[in-house]
């Protein structure tokens, strides 16, 4: 288990870019944590370092968002508004993850028993202070 503690968005973006210089296609990483930890900042950071030149943006309302321009491709899911595991078939997520990216999923707790054994789990929680996060890093 890897243990990271950030003081800021930037840093914690820079925890996803180091988190993606590890990354190949078929890896799938399971991100938790409270709104307003830093996920979405943590994906940011894992595209970036992936070379996406798309902004990246949670995809709460439209579930997953493609970015193909990096040298991996990079599907970004939300599960926020799941209202349950189901209507990931909607969207073909089995095809997402056999699809030649890498997978990162936003509250994956909530489709926990749809994700692959084998994962990268991160969990990100609030700090000592309005900046710090505590992202710890596991299955790398």
């Amino acid at each position: 288990m890897q243990r990271i503690i950030t003081h800021s968005e930037e840093e914690t973006i820079a925890a996803g870019e180091s988190l993606a210089a590890h990354l190949s296609v078929g890896d799938v990483v399971a991100l938790s944590g409270d709104l307003g930890t830093g996920k979405t900042r943590f994906v940011k950071g894992i595209s970036r370092g992936l070379g996406v030149r798309e902004q990246v943006t949670s995809p709460t309302f439209t579930i997953v968002n493609e970015h193909r321009d990096g040298r991996i491709p990079l599907f970004h899911f939300d599960c926020y508004r799941l209202r349950n595991a189901a209507e990931l078939d909607e969207i073909g997520f089995e095809e997402y993850l056999y699809g030649g990216g890498v997978c990162v999923v936003e509250w994956a707790e909530m489709i926990e028993e749809r994700l692959p054994e084998e994962r990268i789990t991160v969990r990100i929680t609030a700090g000592r202070d309005e900046q710090e996060r505590i992202i710890t890093i596991e299955g790398l």
